[in-house]
């Protein structure tokens, strides 16, 4: 079997930002300048990092952003009122609080408090239920992207009667992915750490999505020949060379050993360049389609 495609996420998602940022300047011909928000809390290196970017990604597409950078002693009052003035402006479209949040205060309540047609990551239990029975709404970043990754590979009825084993539960990434499977006529199997003979289950696959923060867990006596595999681990651990890892120095790999993986399937996402780049994107989509929802309007054509 020849070596397997390479997923390239990176240019999916600048394709899909451009398009994007076309559908922008559309709507600002019509008065409607889609807003997002994000607010960080603390000094998380790693939640700077992120909230930066999706700055600096959100005025690139045209939008409107703000960032409200709270100091961590911030009370969980003073965010709740924050995001209840957030929630009544009309200027923001999308509302995004960066995990995680400081100790004291409930990330639960917090999440509950956004309005469900700004809540752009899509975790808010009223978008979960949408999602899982079938209706519009705001879906989580991550999984979104990945069924997008997904249909480029495939093509749009690609994953009609496909097996799907998704690895990984968590509300963010494991059960809103196999919601959309489900809905895109897949066979879809959860497993997690309580899954008997966990190799096996991944193996029947014909599309596996790895998503347990494992590193390079899923090797290629685990994958079936020809299968589909997303990746969305994103793990820091030491770099290969010793001297280098003596040193302190790391690498970032995901939760299936890609080199491995690349000798059996038909096509793997890598770590980074694969599913990651997709998230921030799909952010912008999510900020278009509710400020595109508060108009009562259609999100202009072409964007997905």
């Amino acid at each position: 079997m020849s070596e397997a495609r390479i997923i390239d996420g990176k240019a999916y998602a600048a394709a899909l930002r451009e398009r994007i940022a076309g559908a922008v300047a559309t709507l600002k011909g019509q008065d409607l300048v889609p807003g997002l928000a994000v607010v960080l809390v603390g000094e998380d290196p790693a939640s700077q990092v992120y909230v930066r970017n999706k700055g600096e990604q959100t005025l690139a597409a045209g939008m409107h952003s703000v960032t409200h950078r709270l100091d961590v002693s911030t009370s969980e009052s003073e965010l709740l009122a924050l995001v209840d003035t957030l929630n009544r402006d009309p200027a923001i479209h999308g509302i995004l609080v960066q995990l995680p949040l400081p100790r004291h205060i409930d990330s639960t309540k917090v999440l509950a408090a956004i309005d469900p047609d700004k809540d752009v990551d899509g975790f808010h239990v009223v978008n979960a239920g949408r999602l899982a029975v079938g209706l519009p709404g705001l879906v989580p970043c991550t999984p979104l992207g990945c069924m997008m990754l997904l249909r480029d590979v495939l093509g749009a009825d690609g994953l009609r009667g496909k097996s799907a084993v998704v690895v990984g539960r968590s509300n963010i990434v494991g059960k809103p992915m196999a919601q959309l499977l489900l809905q895109a006529d897949c066979t879809v199997t959860v497993a997690h750490s309580r899954t008997r003979n966990l190799q096996a289950v991944c193996r029947s696959a014909d599309i596996l999505v790895a998503a347990v923060g494992q590193p390079e867990m899923v090797r290629a006596d685990w994958i079936r020949e020809g299968a589909v595999i997303i990746d969305v681990g994103m793990n820091r651990v030491p770099a290969r060379d010793a001297a280098a890892a003596a040193a302190g120095k790391t690498r970032l790999c995901g939760d299936v050993l890609y080199e491995e993986a690349m000798g059996v399937a038909a096509a793997v996402t890598p770590v980074p360049g694969g599913v990651g780049p997709m998230t921030i994107a799909c952010l912008l989509l999510n900020t278009l389609t509710a400020a595109c929802k508060s108009r009562g309007i259609a999100v202009p054509a072409g964007v997905v």
